[in-house]
């Protein structure tokens, strides 16, 4: 299969020419063969790559979570380098100094298929700011890696916007990073001069490894498909004390915390049914962020089969055992300001509101906290159609 980066060096050559042209990516901006977006643009004589953005973890992608990143200039090409993920809200999107030497836009992420994961809200905030400065914005698509037809979590609320969701989007949303681009500018009005580089020979229904594609790092702590896979679900730990395994080999295939009990938790757990994963006892010590230095206790997800597990289902019934079993013995909430947002929990902002947190404070059973979170709104899936590609 090719992916949008190919069709636009291959077919579409003719969008750049004679234009000034700015690039966002990361070190995931391969081309099907692994060719590099800045390898494959930057020395062009029939356009000129002028400026260079990178989302969080930096164009090179070496910055963990929520780290600040520097502009400044890329050394390899000596351009100048904006980083589009700094130290408050308002470094999030380009600037008219940012984009004044540019006509047109390249941007080249790789999505994981979840609302949390921060690449499409950089996109989006690309596109605002291009469409206010009059600049063309071209997305090349990339596959879905968790498939793009399952749709998990109802949307986030009016009200828990940030940049885990600035627009609503349920937690797993079945899209290309290219078709929620042409979602959003039409329904939220944005008015970009959009053109999404679409991929050849990309079937919904495949995860990743059925594309014959190589995994490249999207981010840090984002290490195969599987952990892709896992990360709708497992992410939510981010609200909570209990450590999502960073800083392991393993991130987000482990959670645990120092009072964490692994038989208690198989043992809440078994009684759920999950569809599609097993648990099993686990030990680690994280290196870097939650304990650091510190031995943990929890459970390690295997996925048994990937076409009935539903990660965002499993993410919420792993959180509901954790609580149940140690609100009182050591589980806590996220206290410190998460994605800049500093008035709003950090497990409201990813579940979309405060439903789960209250739920569980008011210790809900499992099963009817699941009938209000874990069905996809079927007005999103119905919204979505108009701007699926594939």
């Amino acid at each position: 299969m090719l992916l949008g980066l190919d069709i636009l060096t291959r077919d579409f050559k003719d969008k750049l020419k004679g234009k000034r042209v700015g690039i966002l990516g990361h070190q995931a901006s391969v081309n099907s063969k692994g060719q590099h977006i800045l390898d494959l643009l930057v020395d062009s004589k029939d356009w000129k790559v002028t400026t260079l953005f990178g989302p969080e973890h930096g164009i090179t992608t070496s910055a963990q979570d929520m780290e600040p990143v520097h502009s400044g200039t890329h050394k390899p090409t000596g351009l100048p380098l904006y980083s589009l993920y700094g130290h408050s809200e308002k470094e999030l999107k380009p600037t008219e100094e940012m984009l004044k030497n540019i006509d047109c836009l390249v941007i080249d992420l790789q999505d994981v298929g979840a609302r949390y994961y921060t690449y499409i809200w950089t996109t989006t905030m690309c596109m605002e700011a291009c469409a206010k400065y009059k600049k063309e914005v071209i997305v090349c698509d990339r596959p879905n890696p968790i498939n793009g037809l399952s749709v998990e979590g109802e949307s986030n609320k009016e009200g828990y916007t940030s940049f885990v969701g600035l627009y609503p989007m349920p937690v797993r949303h079945g899209m290309t990073i290219g078709e929620m681009a042409r979602m959003i500018n039409d329904t939220e009005d944005l008015n970009c001069d959009l053109t999404v580089m679409p991929m050849e020979g990309w079937q919904r229904e495949w995860f990743w490894d059925q594309t014959g594609l190589k995994w490249t790092n999207p981010s840090p702590n984002m290490r195969s498909p599987l952990q892709a896979l896992l990360y709708p679900g497992t992410c939510l730990l981010e609200g909570t004390n209990i450590s999502e395994g960073r800083g392991t080999d393993i991130p987000f295939e482990i959670t645990g915390a120092p009072f964490v009990k692994p038989a208690e938790c198989l043992e809440s757990l078994s009684e759920f049914r999950l569809p599609g994963v097993q648990f099993e006892p686990v030990e680690f010590t994280p290196t870097l962020q939650k304990w650091v230095g510190q031995k943990c206790f929890g459970v390690r997800l295997k996925v048994t089969d990937r076409e009935i597990f539903k990660p965002y289902v499993t993410g919420i019934a792993l959180i509901w055992a954790l609580y149940t079993l140690y609100h009182d013995k050591g589980f806590q909430w996220r206290l410190e300001p998460y994605e800049f947002i500093e008035d709003i929990p950090a497990i409201d902002l990813l579940t979309g509101d405060a439903t789960v947190r209250q739920a569980l404070e008011k210790h809900l059973p499992l099963r009817e906290l699941l009938e209000w979170v874990a069905e996809p709104s079927s007005s999103f899936v119905r919204q979505r159609k108009p701007y699926l590609l594939y």
